[in-house]
Parts: C-alpha cells; structure tokens; sequence
C-alpha cells in the first residue's frame, strides 16, 4: 500500500501545475525525501511536468559531501538531475535552527535560478506531530501549533497525510537504500528527544496514534488561525494603523486585538518575524493596563506610545 500511497499524494499536486512547468524537489537522501522525489519522477512523466532535484550540504558531518553525491547518483537513476547547494551553517539561534534557516535559503536560491514553479518537501505527518509537540512546550500560539502548511508561497508538502514508516516501506518496495542521518539519533536536539522518547512515552501510557492525533490537531489550529488572521486583517484595513484609538482596541477581542497590533507594528518597518509574544504584551498592556507607562522601542526602530487615548505608532528618529 504504501507505493500507490505515496504516488497519489504526490499526483494530487503535480496535477494542479501544467504541462512544461517545472518543479524543484529537495533531497537529504532520507526515506521521506528519497520516496518522494521516486514518486515525482514517475508521476511527472504522465503530466509532461520537469522535476528537478536539490540537495543541501551543510558540511555539518564528515563524509556530507559524500552523501550529496550520494543523493545525486540516487537521483541521476532517476532520470532526474540534482543540484548541490553548499553552505556554511552560522549558529545564531541553535544548530538546527540554524541549519534548518541555512537550507531554506539555499532551496530559494536554487528555485529562483531555475524558475520553478514549486518546491517539494518530504516532511510527513511523524513531522507534523513532532512540529506541535515542540510548540505545545514553548507555550507558543495558534499560528505555531497549526504546524506546517500543505502548502505555504512555493513550498508544497504532499506527504503530511502519511507516516514516515509508509515513507520507509515505499523506499524498501521500491528498493530504494536510504540514508540515516546520525543527526536524527543524537539526543542533544529537542526534535530527536520528541520523536525517540516523548511521542514513544505518550503512545504508550495514553494509547496509539498519538501522532496522527496531533496532526490532525494541528490541521483544525491552522483553520482557526487562518480565520483570525482574516478577521484581524479586515479590521485593519479600516483604521489608520500609525494612530489607534484605544478605548476601540481594547473592545476587540484580545486574538484580534494582538493581531492588528502585529500588522501595526510592521506596518511600520518592523522586520518580519521580529515581533515575540513578549513585545505584543508590552503594547498590550498600554491598552489594557495603563498606568502612565513610557513608549516601547520595538525593532526597526518601532516607537509605540499611548497618547491622549490614542496609541502612536511610528518609525524610531535617529
């Protein structure tokens, strides 16, 4: 079962492209990415759809190189040609994190070079479930609980719907020999931990199907936030975002209210991605629990300050 499986996930997709489009698939060598690119190159064939493959050396191991060229000779029986993308890991927020900034950087490069129409990842539901476990530790919202998107810009990820088992089993019956990345055994990251001790402990004292509980979770959150981010965004097309009425704000509902003041904040030359919980809290509590507070100094240079009954939003002076 698990050939058709994953065959038809990954047609579900390639049908929505046209003929003499072309698609970008990212490679590891591991068995979920190694299955899909397979089922691409089958499946691509019937839909006159090109399928090229990119694999990422993170010259992070010895022997990385090896495994590329590894993953280009697995690929090149394939029919398929591969890119090799090297990069140099600089470790700002932690090693995966970084690695993981690191690779998506190198795939956008290469889909950019080649003109691709879409990106192809291997993540399955084991990685969905592993994904909102870590939130759920974090404390973290709705938004990074809801996991990953099926489909997100020009990334796709036909297999969350499938277990890395089914992934696993694909590549025996198709003798396909994956790679064991030593990294996806090494207890000092907190995915492996989730994946080798949490999910095998609460499998066993809640009962099974743990992960496809959490996936499925995780699909309901992103429905929820999506909604909310709608609504958000629909009561802010309304307002002038550099001059907020407080006494308005504090009527919205608290999920709203923090969105707008997120799209606000950026509206104001906030990076993206630069706004934590804790920043949205401080200006929160300008609204809600004013007691003559100062301004907040949020990044880019984002001064925010309650003035007159009226939040002040603007790009900091030099």
């Amino acid at each position: 079962m698990a050939v058709p499986a994953v065959r038809s996930a990954v047609r579900t997709w390639l049908e929505k492209f046209e003929a003499g489009d072309k698609v970008l698939v990212a490679v590891s060598g591991g068995a979920d990415s190694l299955a899909l690119a397979h089922a691409l190159s089958v499946e691509a064939k019937q839909l006159a759809i090109t399928i090229l493959g990119v694999t990422v050396d993170h010259q992070l191991q010895s022997g990385s190189a090896a495994q590329a060229e590894t993953v280009v000779s697995q690929l090149s029986a394939m029919d398929l040609k591969c890119v090799v993308k090297k990069v140099e890991v600089k470790i700002k927020d932690g090693l995966e994190s970084s690695a993981r900034s690191a690779r998506y950087k190198a795939v956008n490069e290469v889909a950019q070079a080649e003109n691709v129409v879409a990106v192809f990842l291997g993540h399955t539901q084991d990685d969905q479930a592993e994904t909102v476990l870590l939130g759920l530790a974090r404390g973290s919202g709705t938004r990074s609980l809801s996991g990953m998107a099926a489909h997100t810009g020009i990334f796709v990820r036909p297999l969350l719907g499938l277990t890395r088992e089914t992934t696993q089993n694909y590549c025996e019956q198709t003798d396909l020999t994956f790679w064991k990345d030593p990294h996806n055994q090494d207890q000092q990251f907190a995915r492996v931990r989730v994946r080798t001790e949490a999910i095998p402990v609460l499998e066993k004292t809640i009962g099974p199907g743990i992960s496809e509980a959490l996936a499925r979770s995780s699909q309901l959150l992103r429905e929820d936030a999506d909604a909310l981010d709608h609504w958000a965004e629909h009561e802010a097309m309304k307002l002038d975002l550099a001059d907020l009425d407080c006494a308005h704000l504090e009527a919205m509902p608290k999920a709203i209210r923090t969105r707008v003041l997120r799209i606000a904040i950026y509206a104001q030359g906030a990076p993206s991605g630069s706004i934590t919980a804790e920043h949205v809290s401080v200006i929160e509590a300008l609204i809600t629990a004013w007691s003559g507070q100062g301004a907040a100094n949020l990044p880019g240079g984002v001064k925010v300050e309650r003035i007159s009954g009226r939040l002040s939003l603007s790009p900091q002076r030099p």
